[in-house]
């Protein structure tokens, strides 16, 4: 594994445990977060593999989900004018 592929593979994850993380404190307020939940346990999850494998391809799979699933976050966290919950997922996304 290259320098550039440990640092990508490391942002990635990264952002997959703080989007698991938003999701872990929206469910100390909310009823019905059970898809919010799986769907970032899972990317959290699915982030591990390239360090496992070294696949380029899951690799850029996985940045690509963790910068559309940052940028959602974003907006959410701006229509909802929070901006922790803004700007910690757009600089991550970016």
């Amino acid at each position: 594994m290259t320098l550039p592929f440990i640092v990508c593979a490391s942002i990635t994850a990264i952002s997959a445990i703080i989007s698991l993380g938003f999701s872990l404190s929206a469910a100390l307020g909310a009823t019905d977060i059970a898809r919010t939940m799986a769907r970032n346990t899972a990317l959290m999850i699915a982030s591990a593999v390239p360090f496992l494998t070294g696949s380029d391809g899951w690799l850029q799979a996985m940045a690509w989900s963790m910068i559309i699933v940052q940028a959602c976050d974003a907006v959410i966290g701006g229509t909802i004018k929070d901006p922790i919950k803004t700007y910690g997922p757009a600089g991550t996304a970016y």
